[in-house]
């Protein structure tokens, strides 16, 4: 393959960690680090959900950056009410400041750009905000400024093929030759294949497909460490 395309969130990095750190912050009601766990799952399904209707304009971002974190409390009976949950916002943005990629992650990135790969990005999400963690991740010392997409500066936002489209214009490649590396099986994989890119499915939540699923990624991992094996491979 030429050309290998990653997604950030949960793919480069692990986004729980921030997520539990600001629920130690901000969430009276003790929990373990499982229950974290659950409900941090049901807030990215919830992120999903509204992030969708914030792009189509049926709420503002605010209603999607803090209904994310209300829905999954009230899901789990612990009291969220818009103040806190702005503050938990909030918190969890200066949290993400923090973040560092899989070591794995590192020594992939390493692996193929000394391999002469074309390496990009392609992330869901507000500019600045994706902005801001693309720097905290150092990730122009492996990918130069201008193969890096975020949907909020593009217009378009996974799985539209729109947005797939618009990078395929913007640096040549081709679709066939082509491996997009994604955590979320309905944005990254089935956006991917949809527009005829191979996926590779970092699926290290392991999240368990419906019966009904009619796409499958090319190749399922489920650890940083997994991922670096297949491409060594």
């Amino acid at each position: 393959m030429d050309t290998i395309i990653f997604d950030v969130d949960d793919t480069l990095y692990d986004q729980a960690l921030s997520f539990h750190k600001t629920c130690k912050k901000i969430i009276k009601k003790p929990l373990t680090d499982d229950e974290m766990d659950q409900l941090y799952r049901t807030s990215r399904k919830y992120s999903e959900l509204l992030f969708d209707q914030s792009e189509q304009g049926l709420i503002t971002e605010r209603d999607w950056q803090i209904g994310r974190i209300i829905h999954a409390c009230r899901d789990y009976d612990i009291p969220m009410d818009e103040e806190t949950a702005t503050v938990f916002h909030e918190t969890y943005v200066v949290e993400q400041k923090n973040i560092t990629l899989f070591p794995e992650v590192m020594m992939l990135l390493d692996m193929l750009l000394q391999q002469g790969k074309r390496l990009g990005i392609l992330t869901n999400g507000e500019h600045h905000h994706q902005s801001m963690k693309i720097k905290q991740l150092e990730l122009t010392n492996w990918i130069p400024e201008e193969h890096i997409f975020i949907s909020g500066a593009i217009g378009y936002a996974k799985p539209n093929k729109e947005v797939f489209t618009f990078i395929e214009k913007k640096l040549n490649l081709n679709p066939a030759d082509t491996i997009y590396v994604g955590d979320n099986y309905e944005k990254d994989i089935v956006g991917a294949k949809q527009a005829g890119w191979q996926a590779i499915w970092m699926n290290h939540r392991k999240r368990k497909l419906a019966l009904d699923e009619e796409i499958s990624p090319d190749l399922e991992v489920f650890n940083a460490k997994e991922l670096l094996n297949t491409f060594e491979k």
